[in-house]
């Protein structure tokens, strides 16, 4: 995948850019070096991100293979990209990247969950900065479809992971298996 044109030398933004941006709710990331604004979820959004939480936060825990963590966390890939991916997962081999302040570096697992105004954002720009610096899976969630993609990185590029009846299985946590009917369910 060709990384997306980038705005010029002069134009870049860095992370103090980002620390400086006010504090007004919004969310703010820091994209090859260009702020962007992300609108404030829809409540489909939330409850797929609460849902892969739970389901996600129980196997991490049960399995004691790293720590999750949700948006607002800066995952800190250079001073001219820090983002913020609705969850992340950090193994415990790799748990030195996790400072107090911030993921120093490519977590090992990158969820998105799609919203209207964010999606050719993450299933592009965000695809291409994750792949570059070696997040080694990236799933993409769309409510909109119910659907979950996991895509890993193989050779600089995602390669999507086939679903088997429904069920979209990791890689990286071995023996998950997400069905998206859960995920998507409305209590």
């Amino acid at each position: 995948m060709a990384l997306p044109a980038s705005p010029t030398a002069l134009d870049l933004r860095t992370y103090d850019d980002l620390l400086a941006m006010p504090e007004d709710g919004n969310r703010y990331e820091l994209i090859f070096g260009e702020i962007v604004m992300s609108a404030a979820p829809k409540t489909k959004h939330q409850r797929a991100s609460m849902a892969l939480s739970a389901t996600l936060q129980n196997y991490v825990v049960t399995h004691r293979v790293g720590e999750l963590f949700a948006a607002p966390t800066d995952v800190k890939f250079s001073i001219y990209s820090v983002v913020q991916p609705d969850l992340i997962f950090v193994g415990r081999e790799r748990a030195h990247i996790v400072t107090e302040n911030f993921i120093d570096g490519a977590p090992d697992l990158v969820i998105e969950i799609l919203s209207p105004s964010n999606r050719a954002q993450d299933l592009v720009k965000k695809a291409a900065l994750y792949a570059q610096h070696g997040v080694t899976e990236y799933w993409i969630v769309d409510p909109e479809s119910e659907t979950i993609s996991i895509n890993l990185l193989r050779g600089g590029q995602y390669i999507e992971v086939p679903n088997r009846g429904g069920i979209a299985h990791s890689t990286v946590l071995p023996g998950l298996g997400v069905p998206a009917a859960d995920i998507f369910s409305v209590p």
